[in-house]
């Protein structure tokens, strides 16, 4: 175990799992950091559409505080930041850019951004969108820390400015995910908030094999899903599904999907929370494809990579009971060896020793 580490991280939200893939990702991290022994302080914006969904309002593996007003959050815990040894700002926090250039005229020991969006981020500082972080902050950061991998991490730092990028993918926390032993009650499920860029694939690879196979049973859980949606009457709508229900959601299933955002798609490398989740519960998973995925997950050995409404179709119909438990198998080995919480907060934590040290000799 290495030197306990005082962090500090301003997060879209670690309080409430609705509408956002934020919070089970801070949460896996945080508590895996809670037990490699680091002490963190997460600062939330109070907001209005999370403050009816707060599945998780005081949590028992870190500090949790929220906030009203920026400025005053910030002269409020002015000496815990300057006095941490890291403080880190994730992506679409609430007035984000002004918060970054606050951070830094403070000049914390070190400055991070997690970008738990790389590639949706980049696409919108592509298109002048500076919500939560401007072009001009890439560079201002000591460790720019992305959800995205592979030659991301490359072009980041060679064509956006970043000084130092490094990988920090979402992971699953292996003490709340596993396999249960419970009745099949859907074929093919999927969890995810409504995107519209997402929605041509969930068309693809799961309403149209509903249509296609209507003695088959699917499912679709998660928010926002516009009312002109055409449900076929073999697919169930679950609105919002908590995390404390996920892992009975995923062992329900015979298999699962994971879509990916199209910005995600594009860059690759970006596995979402979904998939370590779903492979830690070893439920098989049906995947639309991306470079990097067969990285992880290797096609036909852990995962299946779906390219169109056949593929999907003939997963369902065509493998055996035991090529689809091995599936699952072989998908839990991969996530418990390295993309657990407790997996992910050693890798912040070597990073973060070693910027310390550098930035140490330097001064």
């Amino acid at each position: 175990m290495t030197e306990p580490l005082d962090i500090v991280i301003l997060g879209l939200s670690l309080s409430s799992s609705w509408g956002n893939g934020h919070a089970t990702t801070y949460r896996a991290l945080l508590r895996g950091l809670a037990e490699e022994g680091h002490k963190v302080l997460f600062l939330e914006r109070d907001v209005p559409w999370y403050a009816p969904h707060r599945d998780l309002p005081d949590p028992d593996f870190c500090e949790l505080q929220l906030y009203d007003d920026p400025a005053a959050m910030l002269d409020r815990y002015r000496d815990r930041l300057t006095r941490a040894d890291a403080v880190i700002v994730g992506s679409y926090v609430p007035d984000g850019v002004q918060i970054i250039d606050a951070l830094q005229a403070l000049n914390p020991r070190l400055l991070c951004f997690y970008d738990i969006d790389t590639p949706v981020t980049l696409d919108r500082l592509d298109q002048g969108d500076e919500e939560y972080l401007a072009a001009r902050q890439v560079g201002l950061f000591d460790i720019y820390f992305s959800f995205s991998g592979g030659a991301v991490l490359q072009h980041l730092e060679q064509q956006r400015g970043a000084r130092r990028a490094e990988a920090l993918y979402c992971a699953v926390d292996a003490d709340r995910y596993g396999p249960m032993d419970l009745p099949q009650k859907w074929d093919l499920g999927y969890l995810g908030t409504y995107s519209p860029d997402r929605q041509p694939t969930l068309e693809s690879l799961l309403l149209e094999p509903a249509r296609l196979l209507p003695d088959r049973r699917f499912v679709v859980a998660g928010p926002q899903y516009p009312d002109d949606i055409d449900w076929p009457e073999n697919v169930e709508r679950i609105e919002h599904l908590p995390p404390a229900q996920h892992v009975a959601f995923y062992n329900a299933q015979a298999f699962t999907l994971n879509v990916t955002r199209a910005a995600m798609r594009r860059m690759g490398w970006s596995p979402s929370v979904r998939l370590f989740e779903a492979g830690a519960c070893a439920t098989p998973i049906i995947s639309d494809d991306w470079r990097g995925l067969d990285e992880l997950f290797p096609d036909g050995e852990a995962i299946v990579i779906a390219q169109d409404t056949q593929d999907v179709v003939a997963a369902l119909t065509g493998l055996t009971d035991p090529a689809r438990r091995a599936l699952g198998e072989n998908a839990r080995r991969r996530v418990l060896t390295g993309h657990t919480g407790r997996a992910r907060a050693r890798e912040l934590a070597r990073v973060l020793h070693g910027a310390r040290a550098d930035r140490m000799e330097r001064t």
